[in-house]
């Protein structure tokens, strides 16, 4: 890493080339009338492949990210301030997961929807958070090695294991409990397998920080990559097949039919090799900051395509209805609206967060002057009833 200055920006063109994918990916899937869903056509199987990467990408950015962060500092342990402000973000992301799905009609007639249970990125991406920071808890006394060390054990256990708990539905749990571990309740995301990718974002981080000041770090981490990613891609099911013959262990046989967390992986080192490669050319501040801005791009692509807080979304009135030549174009408005209106809620944030602060506060005092009000009537018309009724005197 340059030493003129701290931050990795091809993580944050990383960031921003994911949450554009995001954009695209969730409004192209949503819309798209299912007659032109052809997996035989080569045009949509490359779109529904590189929709496929952007989620692992993201994860496993996140954890970098974060992890990057953790350990930058001289403080360890508990004494390190970015504990609390882990936690304090994973809490955050979880409660911003839920305030999303609350529907504000539903909540006028007393009921909450079960979808408001469902679990989505946010919420495992807060409890990726909390995940790391716990592992980080737990080793941070044990020599330097243990921490990077138990992180990617976890990725690898999470992947090799993830044929048996995706069977298990977690009846025995309480529902919005289970949603964390099982889509069978309609959850998009459970936090098994995707804490694997965060994890591996937070080991590709401390190997960063461990060569920060290695003269050939980025040739050596681009050769790496490449070789790690394609290696995965391109035989990772022949390996697990040999371990599988050699074995006869049927848990190889259920990653070999469906492989897709390794190949997804060696997907994810391909598409940071690509960035690292081209880092020179990536430090656009639009971009960097469309990278930085990553939440408010997500919340406002929710609101305005899933309808939060009141249902009315595009995904209401359209969904799986347009054709290609509508939802192309469509989709590339959409991600410039939500681009463009969370980077104008960034610029403006803290003027905006004043603004609404004070609107609570004046609400709240109007109130608290209306409750004093509507007691202090009530006791009067309450003591003048007792006086009329000969029950009490003046």
């Amino acid at each position: 890493m340059e030493r003129k200055t701290a931050r990795l920006y091809f993580i944050d063109a990383i960031r921003a080339w994911a949450i554009l994918m995001m954009l695209q990916g969730h409004f192209v899937d949503g819309l798209l009338d299912m007659s032109f869903r052809d997996g035989t056509n080569t045009t949509f199987g490359i779109w529904k492949y590189f929709r496929g990467i952007t989620a692992p990408v993201f994860f496993t950015v996140s954890g970098f990210i974060f992890t990057y962060l953790l350990v930058r500092g001289d403080k360890v342990g508990f004494e390190n301030p970015r504990v609390k402000k882990g936690i304090k973000r994973g809490l955050e992301l979880l409660l911003i997961g839920y305030l999303l799905r609350i529907n504000l009609f539903g909540l006028l007639q007393g009921q909450i929807y079960e979808s408001f249970y469902l679990i989505d990125v946010l919420h495992c991406i807060g409890l990726s958070i909390l995940g790391i920071v716990s592992i980080y808890l737990i080793t941070y006394k044990q020599r330097n090695f243990v921490f990077p060390l138990v992180l990617v054990t976890t990725m690898f256990f999470i992947f090799l294991f993830e044929p048996l708990y995706a069977t298990w539905n977690f009846s025995s749990l309480p529902r919005f409990l289970a949603n964390y571990l099982t889509r069978s309740n309609g959850s998009v995301f459970t936090i098994l397998p995707w804490f694997g990718y965060a994890a591996t974002g937070g080991f590709l981080s401390l190997l960063f920080t461990r060569f920060k000041n290695y003269k050939y770090l980025y040739p050596t981490a681009i050769v790496s990559s490449i070789a790690i990613g394609l290696g995965l891609i391109l035989f990772s099911s022949d390996f697990f097949y040999i371990l599988y013959k050699s074995t006869e262990i049927q848990l190889f046989n259920y990653i070999i039919l469906n492989n897709y967390l390794f190949i997804r992986l060696g997907d994810v080192f391909v598409v940071f090799a690509i960035f690292m490669l081209l880092r020179s050319f990536l430090q656009n501040r639009t971009l960097l900051k469309i990278g930085q801005s990553t939440l408010s791009i997500y919340v406002v692509h929710f609101i305005i395509l899933y309808g939060s807080f009141t249902g009315l979304g595009l995904y209401r009135f359209f969904h799986h209805e347009l054709p290609p030549e509508t939802v192309i174009p469509s989709a590339l408005i959409f991600m410039l609206i939500c681009t463009y209106t969370a980077l104008q809620y960034e610029r403006h944030k803290e003027f905006i967060k004043l603004n609404i602060a004070t609107t609570l506060r004046f609400c709240w005092i109007q109130t608290e002057t209306l409750v004093l009000y509507m007691a202090s009537t009530l006791k009067t018309f309450f003591f003048r009833l007792l006086r009329r009724l000969g029950l009490a005197k003046n």
